[in-house]
């Protein structure tokens, strides 16, 4: 389906599976929590940004292997580059600080500098303003399976010729609000709390790149919960937590840095309320 060009994790305080690791991945320092953002980005243009914002812009940044803190891009927006970003609470705390604050106070409470972190295409559009991405841009929210629903939009981006590459990015916050919608939501799981963490993939046309990381097969669905994976199974029991929104580009992350020690690695994500879906990365040279 598609070509791995790039990868990076970016999850703070996350512990990888033994054997992760592996030349051409570009997340080899420790992650910095959303906080701390500004070691790896820089000061300027994150004021504004909320912790989602912060974590995939990290994601990204490694993924392209920028050095911490070099300026970023400028000049005209490379057009057959698109974002797609899956996370299905990354500005909740946002839209729901300004629906409490104009329900006590009206308007005059909410500044005209916080609309852009209520829209729900907020991260997505911050990838493509800071790195000068500027393709089509979307965001998917589609529950636990959004991550590996994302790498389809994307791979449908390649086929059709809309795009030449594209960054996929999935992150979630793990703010109050956030783990309170989390944990209240049908198929939450008391032992996977919402952790916060990103992670990009950068993908291409398979024919169009001649030494890439892996190869993506095509994102099946309907897939039942206890099936027969195809490959060496990654799924959320890899990493401690659920990274729900973001999980599926997670454990492709992490795939891509696996499968060098073995053939095919199958990436699998959701759950019996919104449903499986799983594709195969396979090693681009055995």
């Amino acid at each position: 389906m598609a070509a791995v060009l790039a990868a990076a994790l970016h999850l703070p305080g996350v512990d990888l599976p033994a054997g992760v690791g592996g030349a051409g991945v570009a997340d080899e320092e420790p992650a910095c929590p959303p906080e701390r953002a500004a070691d790896l980005l820089g000061r300027k243009g994150l004021l504004a940004k909320e912790p989602a914002t912060r974590l995939a812009l990290c994601a990204v940044h490694r993924a392209l292997g920028r050095a911490p803190k070099v300026p970023r891009p400028s000049g005209p927006a490379d057009p057959r580059t698109a974002v797609v970003v899956s996370s299905n609470l990354g500005n909740v705390a946002t839209v729901g600080d300004i629906a409490r604050r104009l329900r006590e106070g009206g308007p005059r409470e909410v500044g005209p500098l916080e609309a852009p972190n209520a829209s729900s295409n907020v991260i997505a559009g911050a990838i493509a303003i800071w790195f000068r991405f500027g393709g089509p841009n979307l965001t998917v929210c589609s529950g636990a399976t959004a991550g590996l629903d994302a790498i389809w939009l994307a791979g449908l981006l390649l086929r059709t010729g809309r795009a030449d590459r594209v960054v996929v990015v999935g992150t979630e916050p793990d703010d109050p609000q956030a783990q309170a919608l989390h944990a209240a939501r049908d198929g939450a799981t008391a032992a996977r709390p919402l952790r916060a963490g990103a992670a990009c993939l950068l993908l291409g046309r398979v024919d169009a790149a001649p030494h890439p990381l892996a190869l993506l097969g095509p994102v099946r669905a309907g897939v039942p919960v206890d099936g027969t994976p195809r490959g060496l199974l990654l799924d959320a029991a890899a990493v401690a937590g659920d990274h729900y929104g973001a999980a599926g580009v997670v454990h492709t992350a992490l795939a891509v840095r696996l499968v060098g020690a073995t053939a095919t690695v199958t990436v699998r994500c959701g759950d019996s309320v919104d449903g499986m879906r799983e594709l195969d990365v396979r090693a681009a040279r055995l």
